[in-house]
């Protein structure tokens, strides 16, 4: 572990772009190491921070192990990663940008499915007819066996998606989703209605804090001041 405050950020795509401006304006500017590829980078003018930039995903891993003692990502991913999460992390500040909430959607053709009961119902049906479970397709295994177990929902089985979640219905390699959406608009595309009470996350970007890092008063000082900053 490095003697400076470690903060992980997303090395790619749009949240990593909203991330910079969103830094840049509290006056807090990532400058590269090295090649402007490298993924290591300091804050300027910051000298106790060193800034690693990893995938999303991986920001979760970071935060949980204490290999980084700040992150920026999704408390999805946060939420999706670490099952003690409240007990790991400690969420400092939402960032305003990365919002999607990750819902229940089932097709919209099953019109006496409208709440997670009503799909529990359905399942006994289901199986009585066709001798299985219904499959849920969804990158969100722990939060949906946590939301299904909370609402008594267990005559299910999850498959793994590791492409489109919502077209898999119409593949025939699920009957219903766990996936994330903001407008809803590919959900309908695909057939597919949000259940009223299938809401299991508001999920937006975070500036998070490990509890399990190893910390000093010198870096919680650099924290402060981070937070201080971007609250500024």
């Amino acid at each position: 572990m490095s003697d400076k405050l470690v903060l992980a950020l997303p090395s790619k795509g749009r949240l990593m772009e909203q991330c910079a401006e969103m830094l840049a304006k509290a006056g807090l500017v990532v400058v590269r190491s090295g090649s402007a590829r490298g993924y290591k980078a300091e804050i300027k003018g910051l000298s106790g921070v060193e800034v690693n930039f990893v995938s999303s995903a991986e920001i979760a891993q970071h935060i949980k192990n204490g290999t980084a003692h700040l992150g920026i990502t999704g408390e999805d991913l946060l939420r999706e990663t670490i099952a003690d999460c409240d007990e790991r992390v400690a969420f400092l500040r939402g960032c305003g940008f990365g919002h999607a909430d990750v819902v229940v959607a089932v097709p919209d053709c099953w019109i006496d499915v409208r709440h997670m009961a009503d799909l529990e119902e359905m399942a006994a049906s289901f199986r009585r007819l066709h001798g299985r479970r219904v499959l849920v397709a969804t990158k969100y295994m722990n939060l949906t066996r946590r939301f299904f177990s909370g609402r008594g929902v267990t005559g299910y089985r999850i498959v793994e998606s590791f492409g489109a979640t919502e077209g898999a219905p119409a593949a025939g390699l699920a009957e219903l989703i766990v996936d994330i959406t903001t407008t809803g608009s590919t959900l309908r595309a695909n057939g597919l209605r949000i259940l009223d009470d299938g809401l299991i996350l508001r999920s937006e970007a975070n500036l998070v804090s490990s509890k399990v890092a190893q910390w000093t008063p010198g870096l919680r000082a650099i924290e402060r001041d981070v937070v201080a900053r971007l609250a500024a």
